[in-house]
């Protein structure tokens, strides 16, 4: 491979505490080395007036499963102008492919390598759907993958919970979901309650009972967390709380924290788990409350899931949740099913509105959430694409959390009893790009334990994004002047340049074996001996990409 180096930029590199730096990057191999400045290069690139960060890694971004499939089913209308289809690109290297809400596999590579984005993560992958969505986020092009498996819902984990099974077997159990999906990380959504929707229940509490299993959601994410404690997986347990959208459910919030017993948890979305119950219309903002509940739970994070204004499709795995909102699609459709006693599905096409005061509130709870958090190294930046809003809207996202006085003139717009009451109006504080570079690199790379991403220095991958410096973040972010994957060019001044296959991130648990005896009633949709992706497998649906498994060590609580 070519020896690169570019020249003259200014850095922000968190992990290595760099902030703002002028100096030079340079790359070989795939990796980021160091180099004597005077030693010569196949390819010096002037990067004078532009700043230069680490590859963007998004931890929680809906790619690649059943669910999304539906999305793009659901809104014909987002693949075409009127009774015609889009144009296509008028670049030769980009396939056919479009969508805004939910775009093709293609179309999404193409459209987060512009922005700079390297590794992509797809958060609710079901065990039994595990090699369609491997699959499709193989189609992918450009960025790296991985994805999250979904427990704490499926029959057989809830079986083994209500009959007081040992701890250590669950572990075991969860780590051969693990092993056999090739999941990365492990996902609660609505702990217990899509299970319990089937039995007709229409919520369920941290601490209400199953009325069939008799376990409570907080047993759910107490044992899930062992687990993945004790596995040693990188990522902590990944959680979709309870009641989600639901007015006051910051008390689920809080306990779900409590809950976890002081083991590492990750809070998802939580800009939908973060309203209260005062004022006249019995919905308010709770972000105060779980911002300080983050500083009290050292061993928390969160990711924000922001509402953004506009057409969009929610895809979410909580069908107790999507089926009271069914009468708030827009348009006026929806799907919600069953994945064979594994998990579920609801898909809901859904407008964000400026003077919907529901709305509004929801937009001004998660810039809330962004700029009350002080550690920026717990907080993510994500819109929970499709849900808050498509994952193309991060630079203007960027630019709310960056200019006040931007974020200011959108408050003014909004409905007015929201743009009068918000505490956001009184919030001065404006992120700094090395804030940004946090949210966006280093702290998902640190979640997700992936020590070789998310920074700049010598012997990490040299996934690199430079963007030419200007005041609006919005432009600065919305098309990098140059994207590196493994040291190569990807994208140059906001055009696809090249479409190499991404690498695959997966991790490898250590479990008891003989605990696929359990496995031989499950109601899994395959036999266990088919359930298993091996490597050669799991290569082969995601195209021929590098395979980047993490090696897990096994810790005690």
């Amino acid at each position: 491979m070519s020896t690169r180096r570019l020249r003259g930029g200014r850095v922000f590199d968190p992990v290595n505490g760099v902030d703002g730096e002028v100096r030079d990057i340079a790359m070989r191999d795939g990796r980021i080395v160091a180099l004597d400045p005077r030693e010569p290069v196949d390819e010096e690139i002037g990067a004078g007036g532009c700043i230069v960060l680490a590859g963007g890694i998004d931890l929680h971004s809906h790619i690649g499963g059943g669910k999304v499939n539906l999305a793009r089913l659901l809104l014909p209308q987002d693949h075409r102008r009127g009774f015609e289809p889009l144009p296509a690109s008028a670049n030769p290297l980009e396939l056919a492919s479009c969508g805004h809400c939910a775009p093709g596999t293609l179309a999404t590579g193409y459209r987060y390598a512009e922005m700079g984005y390297t590794s992509v993560f797809e958060p609710a992958m079901a065990a039994s759907n595990a090699r369609h969505a491997h699959m499709e986020m193989g189609d992918v092009p450009i960025v790296d993958h991985g994805a999250y498996v979904m427990l704490g819902n499926d029959e057989r984990f809830l079986a083994l919970l209500s009959q007081g099974c040992d701890p250590g077997r669950l572990r075991d159990y969860v780590g051969w979901v693990v092993h056999a999906t090739k999941a990365l990380g492990v996902k609660v959504v609505n702990p217990a309650g899509i299970s319990a929707f089937k039995f007709n229940q229409r919520k369920l509490d941290v601490d209400e009972r199953h009325a069939h299993w008799q376990v409570t959601p907080r047993q759910v994410v107490a044992s899930l967390a062992r687990a993945v404690h004790e596995l040693g997986l990188a990522h902590p347990l990944h959680i979709h709380a309870s009641n989600l959208g639901v007015p006051g459910n910051i008390a689920s919030t809080l306990a779900t924290m409590e809950a976890l017993e002081g083991l590492p948890g990750h809070l998802t979305h939580v800009q939908f788990h973060c309203y209260g119950t005062e004022g006249p219309k019995k919905f308010s903002s709770a972000a105060l409350a779980l911002a300080e509940a983050l500083d009290a739970h050292p061993n928390c994070s969160i990711d924000v899931g922001q509402v953004l204004f506009g057409q969009t499709v929610t895809a979410s795995g909580d069908t107790m949740r999507q089926h009271p909102n069914a009468d708030l699609a827009s348009p006026r459709k929806g799907v919600l099913a069953d994945i064979e006693c594994d998990s579920g599905c609801g898909v809901l096409p859904f407008r964000y509105r400026e003077q919907s005061y529901v709305n509004a509130l929801q937009w001004s709870i998660g810039l809330e959430l962004f700029l009350r958090v002080r550690d920026p190294w717990r907080v993510v930046l994500t819109t929970d694409h499709p849900n808050g809003a498509p994952f193309t809207s991060y630079p203007h996202l960027m630019r709310l959390l960056m200019d006040k006085g931007f974020r200011d003139e959108q408050l003014a717009r909004l409905h007015p009893e929201v743009a009068a009451q918000s505490a956001l109006k009184d919030i001065a504080r404006e992120l700094t790009l090395y804030e940004i570079a946090i949210m966006t690199r280093a702290a998902p790379a640190r979640l997700l334990g992936l020590r070789d991403r998310g920074h700049l220095g010598a012997g990490a991958a040299a996934d690199v994004a430079v963007y030419r410096e200007q005041a609006n973040a919005e432009a600065m972010f919305t098309s990098a002047a140059w994207v590196f994957k493994d040291g190569e060019p990807v994208v140059r001044e906001g055009r696809v340049v090249a479409t190499p296959v991404g690498a695959t991130h997966f991790a490898q648990p250590v479990f008891d074996p003989g605990v696929e005896g359990l496995l031989d009633d499950s109601p899994l949709g395959v036999h266990k001996r088919y359930a298993v992706i091996g490597h050669d497998e799991l290569c082969a649906c995601c195209n021929g990409g590098r395979l980047l498994p993490s090696a897990c060590e096994a810790r005690s609580v």
